[in-house]
């Protein structure tokens, strides 16, 4: 049997063995610690695939996996498969684990944080609007449309796949099997209704909705007079006006009100930026008290405003639309202290031609531990015959590798803007390194940003477990939407995949790398401290180097026995309990991450230099680098060594070429090298170009 098919078959062994497992899980026995009062289970029901239970003849509820009903991978590339109990009225009941690969829970946070996070999901309907939020969690009254659920930090890709998978699974079964869960019907925007209307006259034609909220009205919902609460915001706005809530909203898509409120060429440019079937509504504010919070960003889910139709949540999100335009409203518009454009998902079940609810959650402290909160609500329905009932294919949600690249679009301008810096500094090497304290200062300067930035708050550190993924999706069949799901690793993978064939392994490993900075760090302190350097001798050097690519052959192989088993030997790099964890960990692997700092003290970069896998395997691929740009003289090594002596990563032979598989570019050497007053060679010359000149201007001149 050729190795390749007999790898395939190994594969495909261990994961017919751990879906096995998994479903043998599934038994009588756990669905009754999801129902603990059925009597009896019914038979399977498929389209979608689901259990369903009884209490004698009461149907208590349906019993499910999400591996039948989602394809969401996770961080892994694998599926996270949950046991899902869903009630007859659409209550989650319970929800268990039944099989996952997430690194950062199996090996890093451990799984208690997960079971913790779904545990919230346990007592919601699937009417509510889930947003995963740490900052507003448990802030919701009871039956509010909206719920803020804690993450789990360090686990953004994992968590938010998993919200995912339950909100789409249970909404699936809802649908199918409930009653007030149907999707409501498709309509598509008459283009040919069309007339121009004023501001009044849009309100007056039921086009456009104007709410207000009295003083009365606000003082109805609350416990407490108005006046009682720590409030500045609300206490000048009943200062001013009787009527502090004066909000106007509008469906934006239809052209007689696009067009009307927004103008011709803004309005197509409105159409432009949304996606095919996606809604646009535009909100808007007068006085003092508007709809969005204080604490309110642009792009984001309001908190304080929130929308609803035939009982379900309608996500609205801030579509900045006005974010480099004035608005050209109508010229007899209201003066607005708020103005905002939100767009509405496709995924969303809206239907624009049936009745909407705009809601206003309010909550005010009346002091710095009690809060109260009340929701106002306001309906609205446009005229029937702008709109045409059709039926239509459904629209797909946006992926979420795609939401998060939008979301995380802050992680990736600052990653993209560093390596604009690298490359910029790897291509003009040379004229920067002749000026040494800026050159320093800006390695430095990178360095710094990508521990801070790049590693510790965009958890942008690559690992060998990164390869694990990739060359198991090469055997399984390559999905790209796999490592799409981290964007910031995406993009500096990418980046080092190209960089590796132009100048090697250096350009992550030598300032891109953010525990190679905490090592660069350690060798500071070091040297701050007067630490004697341990000098390795050659022969021993040569060995150790070695040990890093026997490494990396033993943990690649055992990813193909066992992916479990690979993961747990991957900590041989200290990467997750230093960077993505930072330190905030049990004590072994605290002990051994520091101890590989403390030896770094003295003897520079000893983890990079002798145990990194990930450095052995960028290595490998830079071997096949177009260029060699770490420029010689014809005296380097012979007779100068300057060079060498200086290299603290012993990646300089004795004839004074690089060795460009272990070099990891911190360019001290070209340093040396274009500044004559750090060149041995140059000082040298130097010297007796000045002693030649002295003896000529010490020859008596002749006299004639």
């Amino acid at each position: 049997m050729p190795f390749n098919a007999f790898l395939r078959t190994v594969l495909l062994f261990c994961l017919l063995l751990s879906s096995g497992l998994a479903l043998a899980q599934v038994s009588e026995t756990e669905i009754r610690t999801i129902f603990p009062k059925l009597t009896r289970i019914g038979d399977s029901l498929e389209n979608p695939s689901v259990v369903p239970v009884y209490q004698l003849d009461q149907l208590l509820g349906y019993v499910f996996e999400t591996n039948d009903l989602t394809n969401l991978p996770g961080f892994s590339g694998e599926r996270i498969n949950l046991l899902i109990g869903l009630d007859a009225s659409g209550k989650i009941v319970k929800i268990k684990i039944l099989n996952h690969h997430e690194p950062i829970f199996m090996h890093g946070l451990g799984e208690q944080p997960m079971v913790e996070f779904i545990r919230q999901y346990e007592g919601l309907t699937v009417d509510k609007r889930v947003i995963v939020d740490s900052r507003h969690s448990g802030q919701d009254q009871d039956g509010s449309a909206t719920v803020y659920i804690d993450g789990v930090t360090k686990a953004t890709v994992s968590v938010l796949v998993m919200n995912d998978t339950v909100l789409s699974a249970a909404l699936q079964v809802a649908r199918a099997y409930l009653e007030g869960f149907e999707r409501p019907p498709t309509v598509t925007v008459r283009e040919d209704v069309f007339q121009p209307y004023s501001w009044q006259q849009l309100q007056s034609s039921a086009l456009l909705r104007h709410w207000t909220v009295s003083a009365d009205q606000l003082q109805q919902g609350f416990p407490l007079a108005l006046e009682d609460y720590q409030d500045p915001e609300l206490r000048q706005a009943l200062t001013e006006s009787d009527l502090p809530g004066r909000y106007y909203y509008a469906y934006l898509n239809t052209p007689v009100t696009g067009k009307n409120i927004l103008g011709e060429q803004e309005f197509e440019r409105l159409l432009s930026v949304l996606r095919p079937g996606e809604h646009a509504l535009l909100v808007a504010s007068v006085g003092e008290y508007g709809f969005l919070e204080p604490e309110f960003r642009r792009g984001t889910v309001p908190s304080r405003l929130g929308m609803s139709q035939n009982g379900l949540p309608v996500d609205i999100r801030d579509l900045d639309f006005f974010d480099n335009t004035q608005p050209q409203l109508p010229a007899d518009a209201p003066d607005f202290e708020e103005l905002r454009v939100f767009r509405i998902k496709a995924q969303s079940g809206f239907d624009p031609s049936q009745p909407m609810h705009l809601t206003l959650d309010l909550d005010l402290p009346r002091n710095h531990l009690i809060r109260d909160q009340a929701q106002f609500e306001d309906s609205y329905q446009l005229p029937a015959e702008l709109f045409d009932i059709t039926v239509t294919e459904e629209v797909k949600p946006l992926p979420l590798w795609q939401r998060l690249w939008l979301d995380r679009w802050v992680q990736i301008t600052g990653l993209v803007l560093t390596l604009l810096v690298v490359t910029a500094t790897f291509i003009w090497q040379h004229r920067l390194s002749a000026h040494s304290r800026l050159f320093h200062r800006v390695r430095w300067g990178v360095m710094l940003f990508t521990l801070g930035f790049i590693g510790i708050y965009a958890q942008g550190q690559l690992s060998v477990v990164n390869i694990y993924t990739l060359l198991l999706q090469l055997v399984k069949g390559f999905d790209i939407e796999v490592f799409l799901l981290d964007p910031v690793l995406f993009v500096l993978w990418t980046y080092v995949f190209i960089t590796l064939f132009l100048w090697g392994r250096g350009v992550f490993c030598g300032w891109l790398c953010p525990f190679g900075v905490l090592q660069e760090i350690a060798a500071k302190v070091g040297g701050l401290l007067k630490l004697k350097q341990v000098k390795i001798p050659p022969a021993m050097h040569q060995k150790l180097q070695k040990l890093k690519y026997l490494l990396l052959l033993v943990l690649l192989g055992s990813a193909f026995w066992s992916v479990s088993l690979a993961e747990r030997l991957a900590e041989l790099e200290p990467f997750k309990t230093a960077i993505t964890l930072t330190f905030i960990r049990s004590w072994p692997f605290v002990v051994y991450a520091l101890l590989l700092l403390v030896t770094g003290m003295f003897i520079h970069k000893f983890f990079c230099r002798y145990l990194c896998p990930l450095g052995a395997g960028l290595a490998v691929l830079g071997r096949f680098s177009l260029f060699r740009w770490l420029h010689r003289r014809a005296e380097c090594g012979s007779p100068c060594q300057l060079c060498k002596v200086r290299c603290e990563i012993d990646s300089i032979n004795r004839d004074g070429s690089v060795d460009y598989d272990e070099c990891i570019q911190c360019m001290e050497c070209i340093v040396i090298l274009n500044n004559d007053d750090q060149c041995a060679i140059a000082l040298s010359q130097n010297k007796q170009k000045a002693k030649a000149v002295r003896a000529q201007d010490a020859i008596p001149v002749q006299q004639v």
